[in-house]
């Protein structure tokens, strides 16, 4: 028994998840009484979310049902980069709230750095913006990922292609 046993570390999330999430954070909007006449726009892009509304309160409330109906669906928190906010025209207030995919470098080196120090029988290689975790048994995999669980990275960590 000579073969190597592998998984993917990466750092994605559920797209349809996602557009349902805007979807249900768009209802609530205009079913909520606070809410209903501030003209308020959510707006699911390829690689962000566009938020306007009239002031700085609103937009406090519209993060809030968010996280909430995110969380509901299982996508994690860190996803989100929330960036500045920004005067629009009439009184009016937009925020681009990024969405997080795949593992920077720094991140990477982070994360193989912690498996080579802690793990002398496994090996940690950065391919992209994924890390590939090998070792000749799945108890140590297993045991790398436990540990993995217990860090806390600035980006959400999925375990892929166990093999």
């Amino acid at each position: 028994m000579a073969s190597n046993y592998s998984f993917d570390i990466v750092s994605e999330f559920d797209r349809q998840e996602l557009v349902n999430t805007v979807d249900q954070v768009v209802r609530e909007i205009k079913g909520r009484y606070d809410l209903k006449d501030t003209a308020t726009t959510v707006e699911l892009g390829e690689q962000s979310i566009d938020v306007s509304t009239d002031s700085e309160f609103t937009l406090d409330s519209v993060h809030n049902i968010l996280r909430e109906k995110a969380a509901k669906r299982n996508l994690s928190q860190k996803i989100f980069d929330f960036g500045k906010v920004e005067s629009a025209s009439g009184n009016r207030v937009r925020q681009e709230i990024k969405l997080k995919k795949g593992i920077n470098q720094e991140v990477a080196k982070q994360i193989s750095k912690l498996i080579r120090d802690e793990f002398k029988k496994v090996q940690a290689s950065i391919q992209g913006d994924a890390v590939r975790v090998t070792a000749k048994s799945k108890d140590e995999l297993q045991t790398v990922i436990q540990r993995l669980k217990q860090e806390d990275f600035p980006v959400a960590l999925q375990f892929t292609n166990y093999r």
